[in-house]
């Protein structure tokens, strides 16, 4: 029980915690494009770290979220 407790908080409490103080703390374009960049970091850590294999649709969908950063213009301070 004590072991749940401790992945429950670590999983999920603590990640909610940094995620709230870093948009308090961060322009929102730079909040976004780390959110943005989630599931590309994921995937390397899967690939290092747990030696997971992505599929094409994983490539597929970095490709994409890079793409999507890539192509993306900060609005024009008027």
């Amino acid at each position: 029980l004590i072991a749940a407790i401790g992945v429950g908080v670590c999983s999920s409490v603590i990640p909610y915690i940094c995620d709230q103080l870093a948009m308090a703390r961060l322009p929102r374009a730079s909040f976004a494009l780390m959110l943005s960049l989630l599931p590309l970091t994921a995937t390397l850590i899967g690939v290092v770290v747990l030696r997971q294999v992505p599929v094409v649709t994983d490539c597929l969908g970095v490709a994409l979220v890079i793409a999507g950063v890539a192509m993306h213009k900060p609005a024009a301070n008027t």
